[in-house]
């Protein structure tokens, strides 16, 4: 098989010295992809700037990834060679528009005149202002083009909530699967995550949950569904 995995966090940028960007380490990318790695599979790794990558190897490609933007461009691209696609990556929700100066800023200050406003492009922000105001709008959903573009693709998607009720969270990761389309959405709280010990929820069409509670149980889970979908 083919795997098209993503991994780590996007960087959005302010301007071309500044980001906006978050803490995920790409881990569970790593760990899943070395684990695909090891059963002899093709991993393709769209990996964030910051992300831990496995040992180069033979059935390795490892592309580094931007921001939503160039996530979205790479995985349009590598689609239709894969199989299965891990979209394991924390993607930044809103992406900069522009940062402006408060003293800057059109008066009065409303919604409309601010979405319109384009301050002068700057190559570097000036750290000149007191006060400074960014505008940020919503970055598209990755997870949303993937099966419209290729709907045969085994589809493992990734939903992160943070001191959540099981329950809550389980009913949230339904919802994001039956709206993506993904055949398998992995439930996690970040309150359950630390190192190795990872608890997390298998959701899928089915009435059945798999409970997992490492990341390499999870890694493991994830290429035996794979395998068994692809031979079954």
């Amino acid at each position: 098989m083919k795997i098209l995995i993503t991994a780590g966090g996007t960087t959005e940028p302010i301007d071309t010295v500044r980001g906006i960007t978050n803490f995920a380490t790409g881990s569970l990318g790593k760990l899943t992809a070395e684990e695909f790695l090891g059963h002899g599979h093709h991993v393709i790794l769209l990996a964030g700037r910051f992300a831990q990558l496995p040992s180069a190897r033979e059935n390795l490609t490892v592309i580094q990834i931007g921001d939503t933007q160039d996530l979205l461009d790479k995985v349009e691209k590598y689609l239709p060679l894969v199989d299965v696609v891990v979209h394991s990556m924390a993607v930044s929700d809103y992406r900069p528009v522009y940062m402006a100066g408060v003293d800057d800023l059109p008066q009065p200050l409303t919604k409309e005149q601010l979405i319109h406003f384009r301050p002068e492009v700057q190559k570097k922000i000036s750290s000149s202002s007191e006060y400074q105001m960014m505008l940020l709008e919503k970055t598209p959903k990755v997870i949303s083009f993937i099966k419209k573009w290729k709907p045969e693709v085994l589809l493992f998607g990734f939903k992160l909530l943070s001191g959540v009720s099981e329950e809550y969270l389980l009913e949230v990761a339904q919802s994001k699967r039956k709206e993506t389309s993904a055949d398998f959405i992995l439930a996690n709280d970040l309150a359950n995550i630390q190192g190795e010990d990872h608890l997390a929820f298998l959701v899928s069409n089915s009435a059945d949950i798999t409970r997992l509670t490492t990341q390499s149980q999870i890694a493991q889970t994830i290429v035996k569904k794979s395998e068994e979908a692809h031979h079954g």
